[in-house]
Parts: C-alpha cells; sequence; structure tokens
C-alpha cells in the first residue's frame, strides 16, 4: 500500500513538473517572439575605458556599420547629437541595443588605434540568430517525446523514472533560453535552465552507470553517487553566488560558461567511456544491440562537443564549432529512440496509445477535481463546522489521487481496444490460450495449437518449435517438432539443421535469442549459420520447467523446447510487451508441453501396460487348465474361459460368489482343512461333479495369492481336467495287461500244443479201435471233443499274443463291414435278426490291414447276436468327424455297469452257460478286438443299459500310419 501511495505521489509530481516545464516553454517561445534580441554582429570584451571588440562577424549590423577588430567602444547614443552613455561592461551595450530594438538605430562613440573617431558610428542592430536554439529545441522536444515513451509504457520498469527525468530535464535545458527582459517569466526560465545544465550531465552520468545492470548496488560503490551529483550542485552554488555577490560582467559569465561547459564535457565523456565498457562486456545479442546504438550516439554527441570544450577553456570560439556542437547533439536522442523502437531498450513500447490514455485521464481527472472541489465547498462552507472547514482541499486531492490509477487502467483498455482492436482481441484470446494450455493432453494437437494461436495474435509471419525427440534416450538434440510459415526445404533438411546455438541450459543469462539478421549470424559456427539463415527467425525463447537448484542455490531450469518466431506480417520486430508475453507464456508452454509429454508416456506406457495384461489374460485364458483365484473371505475374484468350459458356469455367474455355493461341499471341506497352512497344496485325482451333472477326475494346486508386499491378499486355484488322461492311462493299463497276458498265453499255448496232440492223436486211435463199444466210444469222443476245444483256446492264445507282420494298406471300411455282414448274413435271418446298414458314401479310406479289420467287426457282430437270442435290431454306421468313425449299436440284453470296465480283460465272458447251438465264449474276441484297434492307431469305447442294448464306437485316424507300419 505504501509503495502503491508512493508511486501515485512520484507519478503525480513528475507531471506537474512536466506539465509546468512544458507550460514554461511555451511561454519562454511565445515571449522571445513577441521580444526579438537586437544583435550587431560584433564579439565584445571588458577592456580599461569600454569594450573591444575581437570579432566582427561578415554580413552582420558591425560590418556594415564599419567596425573592425580592435576597436574600443566607449559610449552609445540613441542620435548623432544626442546624450552618449558611457559603456564599461556588456550588460551597458545590451540594455542599449534592447531599448533600440531590432532594426534600430544606435550609435557608438568608438576609438580606433587609440584615436577617438569624429562621427559616432550609426548601427542598425538585426535580431538574434535563433536557428541554433530552434535546433536546440528541438533536440529537447525529442528529449521529452522519449522519457513519455519509456516511462508511461512501462512506469515499473528498472530505471524508468531515472531514465525520465534526465529526459525531462534535458528537454529544460535545451527548451528554455532566457530571453534578456529578466521579468519573472524570463528569471524563471534563466534559473530552470541553470538547475537543468547543473543536474543533466550527473543524471546522464548516474544513468550510464545504472544501465544495463545496477553498479550502486555495492556497498564500497555507493560514494560514487554523492560524488555524480556534487559538482552539479557546486555549479548551482556558483551561479548563486555569482549573480547575488558579484557584478554582472562579460568576464564572469565567460568564466561560469566555461566551468558549465568543462563539466558538461567530464561529465559526458565518462559516460561514453562507461557506455563503450558495458558494450564490449555484453553477452547478450540484444543487450549489443541496445548498446551499440546508444554507444554510438553517445559518441557522436560527445565527440564534437568536447573538441569544442577544448577550444571554448581556451579563450577561442569559432561560430561553425560551435553551431556543429549544438545540432551533434541530436544524435544522442535520436540514437536513444532507435535502440528504444528497434531493440526495445528499457522495455519499452509504443507511447501512443499509453498518451492518449493518460491525456484522457488527465482530463477527466481534472473535470473530476474541480467538481469534488466545488462540491466539497459547497459542503464545507454550508454543512461543517470551521474547525474542519480547512480539510476540504485536502480530502479532494486524496480522492482525486486514489481515483487517478483505476481510471488510467480502465482508459488504457478503452485506447487497446479503439487503436488497436484486432490485436488486442488476439492478445486477450492469447492470455486465455496460456491458462487452457494445461487442458491440453495430446501433444502433437498440443504443438498444432501453439504454432496456430501465436501467429495470429502477434501477427508473425514465421513460428517454429523444437523439441528433443520423443523416445531419445541419452540424445537430447533438438529437433523441428511443428512450425507455422517456414519454408518446405527446412522440412527436408530436417536431419542436417544444427541447432547447437539453442542451448539455453548452459547459458542461464540469456532469456532469449535475438538474431537482428538471421541470414548474416556471424558469431556463430558455419553450420549453425546456415541453420539460422534457413529458418530465418529471429527470436528464440526457451520453455523451461523447474529442475531443483544449482550448487550455488539458485534455481535450475531445464529447457524442453525453444520457441522460434520470426518478424511480424509488416517486417517489423516484435514489440517488448509481445517478447515479455512470450517469455512469461513460454514458462506455461513449457509445463504444457512437459505435461502432454508426460501424458504421451503415460498412455504409452498404460498402452504397454493394458497390452501386457491383454498378454497375461491371453496366457491364462488359453491355458488348459482352469484358474480362479479367491480373496481372504473365500469370494471368487477371477475365472478363466477352462473354468467356464469345464464346471459349465460362466464368468460372469462364478465372480462374486461365494467358494461354497459354487463347489460341492467335499472340496470346500478339503481346501478348509489347509487354510492356514504355508506353502502350495495339491489334491490328486480328486472327484469333481460339475454344475452339469458330469463327474470329472481333477487335479487341484492350491497356492497363497501374494501383494508386491508379499502380504496374503487370497489364495488361487489351478483345476487341472484329468478325466480324459485316467481314461487314457486305463487303457494304456488295460494294453499293457493285455500285452503281460499275450506274452503268458503264447508260453502257455506252446506247451500246452503238444500234450493236447498227443492226446487227441491217442484218443483218435482208441475212438477207431472201439468204435462199437457202447460204453468207451462215448468217453472217447468227449476226450477228443475237449481235446479240440483245449486246441481251439491255445490258437486263441496264441492269436491274441502274436503280433502280426502283415502289411498296412489304404483300407475301405465301408468295404470291410459289408464283407464281413455277408458272411453272417445266414446266421441272422436265422436269428431273426434285422440288420440297419447306414454307411456314409464317399468314405475316405484308412490305414490298416483288412484282415484284421474284418476280424474286429466279426467279433462285435457275433457279440452283437448272441445278445439277441430272440432277434433283434442291429445297426451299423460310418461317418466322418475328423476322423473315420465306426458304429455297432444292437437291441439285445445290454452289459451290466459292473461288467463295463472288465470287457476287454482276456478270458473275461459272459457265455459260461451258452443255450443249446450256441458256442461257449473264450474271453478273448474283445480283448483280440482291443488289441487290433490299438495296433491301428485307433480308438474303442462302449455305451450299454441293461435292457438297452450296447453300441460300439470305433474311431480310426485318417491316413494316419499305425504303430507297425
Amino acid at each position: 500500500m505504501e509503495t502503491n501511495l508512493l508511486n501515485r505521489l512520484q507519478a503525480t509530481l513528475l507531471a506537474l513538473a512536466t506539465a509546468a516545464l512544458l507550460v514554461l516553454a511555451i511561454f519562454n517561445l511565445h515571449e522571445e517572439r513577441q521580444n526579438p534580441q537586437p544583435d550587431d554582429g560584433v564579439w565584445w570584451h571588458e577592456a580599461s575605458g569600454g569594450l573591444t571588440a575581437d570579432k566582427v562577424l561578415s554580413d552582420r549590423a558591425g560590418q556594415r556599420a564599419g567596425i573592425q577588430p580592435g576597436d574600443l567602444l566607449t559610449g552609445v547614443s540613441e542620435s548623432p547629437a544626442g546624450h552618449v552613455s558611457a559603456v564599461s561592461r556588456i550588460a551597458d551595450l545590451e540594455r542599449a541595443l534592447y531599448r533600440t530594438g531590432p532594426f534600430g538605430q544606435v550609435y557608438y562613440s568608438v576609438t580606433r588605434d587609440g584615436i577617438p573617431l569624429d562621427t559616432p558610428i550609426k548601427v542598425i542592430p538585426d535580431p538574434v540568430d535563433r536557428s541554433l536554439q530552434l535546433g536546440l529545441r528541438v533536440i529537447g522536444l525529442i528529449y521529452l517525446v522519449i522519457g513519455f515513451y519509456v516511462l508511461f509504457r512501462r512506469w515499473g520498469a528498472p530505471r524508468a523514472t531515472h531514465f525520465y527525468f534526465f529526459c525531462l530535464v534535458s528537454f529544460a535545458l535545451y527548451a528554455l533560453k532566457y530571453t534578456g527582459t529578466f521579468d519573472g517569466l524570463d528569471w524563471t526560465v534563466f534559473w530552470a535552465n541553470v538547475v537543468a545544465e547543473a543536474l543533466q550531465p550527473a543524471l546522464f552520468l548516474h544513468f550510464a552507470f545504472s544501465f544495463p545492470e545496477e553498479r550502486f548496488k555495492n556497498l564500497h560503490r555507493r560514494w560514487l553517487l554523492p560524488l555524480i551529483y556534487a559538482p552539479g550542485a557546486g555549479l548551482f552554488v556558483l551561479w548563486l553566488w555569482s549573480i547575488g555577490t558579484r557584478d554582472a560582467t562579460k568576464l564572469l559569465l565567460d568564466r561560469l560558461n566555461q566551468a558549465a561547459t568543462a563539466y558538461d564535457a567530464v561529465f559526458y565523456v565518462l559516460a561514453a567511456l562507461l557506455f563503450l565498457r558495458s558494450y564490449s562486456r555484453a553477452d547478450s545479442p540484444l543487450l549489443r544491440q541496445q548498446l551499440k546504438w546508444v554507444t554510438r550516439g553517445t559518441l557522436l554527441a560527445v565527440a564534437p562537443f568536447t573538441v569544442y570544450a577544448i577550444f571554448f577553456l581556451s579563450g577561442q570560439r569559432f561560430s561553425l564549432l560551435i553551431d556543429l556542437a549544438g545540432l551533434c547533439q541530436v544524435f544522442l536522442p535520436l540514437t536513444f529512440s532507435w535502440a528504444i523502437v528497434r531493440y526495445r531498450l528499457m522495455d519499452t513500447d509504443l507511447i501512443f496509445k499509453r498518451g492518449v490514455a493518460y491525456t484522457l485521464a488527465t482530463g477527466l481527472l481534472v473535470g473530476a477535481y474541480f467538481g469534488i472541489i466545488a462540491l466539497i465547498s459547497v459542503v464545507v462552507h454550508s454543512v461543517m463546522p470551521e474547525a474542519v472547514k480547512e480539510w476540504g482541499l485536502v480530502v479532494a486531492i486524496l480522492v482525486t489521487a486514489a481515483i487517478f490509477d483505476p481510471l488510467k487502467r480502465r482508459i488504457q483498455g478503452w485506447v487497446d481496444r479503439a487503436f488497436d482492436r484486432h490485436r488486442y482481441d488476439y492478445r486477450k484470446a492469447l492470455v486465455q490460450f496460456g491458462r487452457g494450455l494445461s487442458s491440453e493432453t495430446d501433444l502433437q494437437a498440443l504443438l498444432k495449437s501453439i504454432v496456430e494461436q501465436l501467429p495470429r495474435t502477434l501477427l508473425v509471419a514465421r513460428v517454429a518449435i523444437f523439441m528433443p525427440p520423443k523416445n531419445n534416450g541419452s540424445d537430447a538434440r533438438l529437433r523441428l517438432a511443428a512450425s507455422h510459415g517456414l519454408p518446405a526445404d527446412v522440412s527436408a533438411a530436417q536431419s542436417s539443421l544444427a541447432l547447437g546455438f539453442l542451448d539455453f541450459d548452459h547459458a542461464r543469462d540469456h532469456s532469449h535469442i535475438f538474431f537482428e539478421n538471421a541470414q548474416a549470424a556471424l558469431h556463430l559456427p558455419e553450420d549453425q549459420r546456415r541453420t539460422a539463415a534457413l529458418l530465418d527467425l529471429n527470436y528464440y525463447l526457451p520453455c523451461r520447467v523447474a529442475a531443483g537448484e544449482r550448487p550455488d542455490g539458485s534455481p535450475a531450469g531445464r529447457t524442453i523446447a525453444v520457441i522460434g518466431l520470426g518478424r511480424t506480417l509488416g517486417g517489423d520486430f516484435l514489440s517488448s510487451e509481445d517478447v515479455e508475453l512470450l517469455e512469461s507464456l513460454a514458462s506455461y508452454i513449457g509445463i504444457a508441453l512437459q505435461n502432454a509429454s508426460l501424458y504421451s508416456r503415460l498412455e504409452e506406457k498404460i498402452a504397454e501396460f493394458e497390452r501386457l495384461k491383454e498378454f497375461n489374460e491371453n496366457i491364462v485364458e488359453s491355458i488348459n487348465v482352469g484358474i480362479f483365484a479367491i480373496d481372504l473371505n473365500d469370494r471368487i475374484e477371477s475365472w478363466n474361459a477352462q473354468m467356464e468350459a469345464m464346471y459349465a458356469l460362466s464368468r460372469a455367474e462364478a465372480i462374486g460368489q461365494e467358494l461354497r455355493s459354487v463347489f460341492p461341499l467335499e472340496l470346500i471341506e478339503t481346501l478348509e482343512g489347509f487354510r492356514n497352512e504355508q506353502g502350495v497344496h495339491h489334491l490328486y485325482k480328486f472327484p469333481l461333479t460339475t454344475c452339469a451333472g458330469e463327474q470329472r477326475t481333477t487335479n487341484i494346486a492350491v497356492a497363497p495369492l501374494l501383494s508386491r508386499d508379499f502380504v496374503p491378499v487370497g489364495r488361487i486355484i489351478l483345476v487341472d481336467d484329468i478325466t480324459e488322461r485316467v481314461s487314457l492311462e486305463a487303457q494304456l493299463t488295460q494294453a499293457d495287461k493285455l500285452s503281460s497276458i499275450g506274452l503268458l498265453a503264447a508260453g502257455v499255448a506252446h506247451e500246452i500244443n503238444t500234450p493236447l496232440a498227443v492226446i487227441s492223436s491217442y484218443a483218435q486211435m482208441l475212438s477207431k479201435q472201439l468204435r462199437g463199444d457202447a460204453r468207451l466210444g462215448p468217453v472217447l469222443d468227449k476226450i477228443t471233443q475237449q481235446s479240440f476245444r483245449a486246441a481251439e483256446i491255445a490258437n486263441g492264445l496264441l492269436n491274441f499274443s502274436r503280433t502280426s507282420t502283415t502289411e498296412f494298406r489304404d483300407t475301405n471300411l465301408n468295404q470291410v463291414i459289408r464283407d464281413t455282414l455277408s458272411l453272417l448274413e445266414h446266421q441272422f435271418k436265422t436269428a431273426q435278426i434285422v440288420v440297419d446298414l447306414d454307411l456314409t458314401e464317399e468314405l475316405p479310406p484308412i490305414h490298416g490291414n483288412p484282415g484284421k479289420l474284418q476280424q474286429v467287426f466279426l467279433n462285435l457282430l457275433l457279440n452283437a447276436k448272441d445278445a439277441m437270442p430272440a432277434g433283434g435290431q442291429l445297426r451299423v454306421a460310418t461317418a466322418v468327424n475328423g476322423h473315420v468313425e465306426a458304429v455297432v449299436a444292437d437291441s439285445g440284453s445290454g452289459i451290466a455297469p459292473e461288467h463295463l470296465k472288465r470287457i476287454y480283460d482276456p478270458f473275461f465272458t459272459t457265455k459260461t452257460t451258452p443255450k443249446p447251438g450256441d458256442r461257449r465264449g473264450t474271453g478273448l474276441g474283445l480283448s483280440v478286438s482291443y488289441g487290433i484297434i490299438q495296433e491301428h492307431a485307433g480308438k474303442i469305447h462302449v455305451e450299454s443299459a441293461i435292457g438297452a442294448g450296447t453300441t460300439f464306437h470305433l474311431e480310426f485316424p485318417l491316413l494316419r500310419n499305425s504303430v507297425h507300419a
């Protein structure tokens, strides 16, 4: 609050001082025109007895009158015979000339070569030549405009007030010229000029010490500040003392002017040296451009003035040198203005809008001021007591000061809209765009938005954004990420762009890079110079984000992108307001780009995570093992596809259910038994009844489900359906059993056949010898019959155990079935069995042995006939279902459940008591058939129920070599 009040007070005082000097300059100019100063064109100096002519200017009043150098002027009169006034000082002559006026007549009493002239010389004074003074007034006006430009554009900029005060004092020095009337106005002008002459060199030297960096921050240098202003103060005191105590002589005036000139020259030279030193040490390109013009202008203004000062101090005066030194002063404000307009010296911009704003604000405030004064006066005089009436004016001033700043801001906004509506709207849009940057998470969309918005807002022809590649690894070199207005060959030369000059991370003091001429960046290496010329961008601003601290404790920033901009569409450079706005916006853009990059990487990580998650889920879903997980409350959390297929329960129905509501009690009790035990637990060949009522044999593994911190969060259960495997194991066991029995049977058959042959031979011999014996004949026939039966059994055993070497070939299964049925056709008719033959046409051939396959079908068909003693239905069919399938189904009595598992065992038969005419079973038919099917790499299984008949299913691979092929 105190700072704002101080700023307002300072602004008010400067405004009043500026207004006063402007009014004073106007009245001074008016008075000078109303009271032209006469001049006789002679340089006089005071001598004994009068004034001596040092120099007579050509074509001036003195030369025309005949005055010569060395003449002694002793008196003046207004007429040839009039009263002669003695002249001893310059002031006496000037008073006489002022009384006469320009183009009047005055008579000089002259002594030439020691002899007084008989006739006074008539002199007609000319008006004083004011061309140099008018030129100096123009210079002063330029100073004032520059001061306005700096101050009102950026009031809070460093040293802006100092620079404005210097410009204001320079205006007073060059614009105020006393006329010699020495009335109140002329004395005011005179002393204002004296004060300005005392302050201006000191202010200029002080500014040189302060720009571009403040040199008085160091405590050891603060003693220089009063030393800078001490000579000016001494000069002012000298003027006061001289005028107050000394006679106004030409000598005194010359000495005072010499002191002032020496003071000016010394301070100007010191300031020029300081600017030259700052220029040589400047590391920023923009700062070097600023200081280059400031230094050049200072040298151009100081050098002629210094030469003039040397001659003037030595007592020599040359009119041409005086004019040259005066006119060269214009270079100083002109170069300052060029540095300001071209290179934004003092961080300034256009003054026009601000000047209009302050003019309107001042006008409104003046009206408001007098209105408030009038209103308060009425209130004070009519209502308030006498004791507080004096505070009315103070209250009015305070109220006016309080409303000045907000009113000025409001008017400034109106002026911005009125004079630069298009740019104002776009800058407003740019501010809103900067605020909304963080809402954009797509990196490419964000880059596109930036390169589209900046040209429309700043009206620049070219914009580019440089960023490291997305997956740069250790390569952090910048690449062109997005652009607007760049030529097509830039994109084609993307890989060859040398952007090393954009390394802002190793240039701490550079807030941005500026190229006045991108085609001639001579300080860059050759490859980088070509790149700068190709891009043709004038401004490069880093987009930085915070990155910890440096070793010295200062905040460190990391550059994640660089924005490049060219000139405006009109070919101008950007204003300081634009650059400042961009520098502020660059931080937000940097944060937004970093967020977008991080979001892009996050999306990639998420996509990678989703891919890995899907891959892992696919593994879990594709594995041929049922997997489900439960939490600590035995609630199902996951359920894979194999569990759905095996347990006949969908994932949607299973997830979220308690374990006991899904699985049978036996499994629940078993799992509960080792709930609190560590490690993995296994259940082998655990019978599990599915939701469809199927009985499955499973291997179950139960393992703890742990978090990253190895904290149990549930259990994972693997259910491996081994029903098919158990069936195959049973078949394998059966095959092993048959193989063992076959080996045993082969040995037994070989051992039995020899004695059977002997018994059969002797029995047949005895039967022939005792053919008529009624008692022994039948006994011998039974012995022969049973020996044949024993031989048949032995041959069956040999057939069962024999490994055939018969060649396998492509076999038509339909033809094998037809041939077998033709052999049994008569028996089926006799037994009243109806055969339903359903053979698939175009049945693919299989790789097999027709003879052995016929033996299989012969056994199956004979067993079917034996199962239907009273006749029945026999169905024989073939089909193709990825393999060749044969079906033999009867409508007989069926097989008891307890016998189903033993039908392939050797010597197992249910035909122990055959009916008359039937054969007694040996128990080897299905065993041999099973071996033949295995030999053909096929499968055989049976479905039967008591009273519902029996169905055998035979499966053969399509053209697949058998194990003995």
